[in-house]
């Protein structure tokens, strides 16, 4: 597990790489929420090597941190969505293109990184699975064949509440995707994060061992 970095248009972009689980394991992005690619993103990262994955989590942010909801919101206005998605697929090839990897690349996404975990997949060979905690996304994205979505939500979250849930559950059921969606009670945005005040241990291990059964299904 280490800090790595992806070339992408010619240029280094930083990855964090958690590979306990081998060159033959199945591969698995992970998209950080609008803090940046923080501490809570790679011990997620390095929980995901150790269930047997082999995880890339690129930083979308170019190395830029924070704590601070005002700065994260900033932080989040500052990304190119092109150059994202370049990343997003910079980091797909790299864990497709490991010797006996499966060509089946899933993804996760953090709230703000939930888009591109349901979009990635869609780009590579085998339309592995995503996982979404607490985000959703709308528009083309949902009408391309992929592979099934998992989504975690939060009970009273003021981001994304049951019509936002509701209408992103239609929207992959229109494009021909299987969605999967649970609730846990007691808990608001950002439950699985443990440096969050919302953050809530039962509801994250419990979110945490249905996402790991679920990629292992891809």
């Amino acid at each position: 597990m280490a800090m790595d970095q992806l070339e992408v248009a010619g240029q280094p972009v930083r990855a964090y790489v958690a590979d306990a689980g081998g060159v033959d394991a199945p591969g698995v992005v992970v998209f950080h929420a609008w803090w940046g690619l923080n501490d809570d993103v790679t011990a997620f990262a390095d929980r995901l090597a150790e269930a047997g994955f082999f995880v890339i989590a690129p930083d979308l942010y170019g190395g830029a941190v924070t704590a601070e909801v005002d700065e994260a919101k900033r932080l989040t206005g500052t990304v190119d969505e092109d150059h994202a998605n370049e990343i997003a697929l910079a980091a797909l090839e790299r864990l497709a293109s490991r010797p006996e990897a499966p060509r089946t690349v899933s993804a996760v996404g953090f709230s703000f990184g939930a888009h591109w975990s349901v979009w990635a997949p869609t780009q590579a060979d085998g339309q592995g699975a995503s996982v979404v905690y607490y985000g959703t996304t709308g528009g083309p994205v949902l009408a391309r064949p992929g592979g099934p979505v998992l989504g975690h939500f939060a009970q009273d979250d003021d981001f994304e509440g049951p019509d936002d849930i509701a209408a992103f559950k239609e929207g992959l059921s229109e494009g021909g995707r299987e969605a999967t969606i649970h609730l846990y009670p007691g808990t608001g945005h950002w439950f699985a994060e443990p440096s969050r005040e919302a953050y809530r241990q039962e509801a994250a291990d419990l979110a945490f061992e249905r996402t790991v059964e679920f990629l292992h299904r891809g």
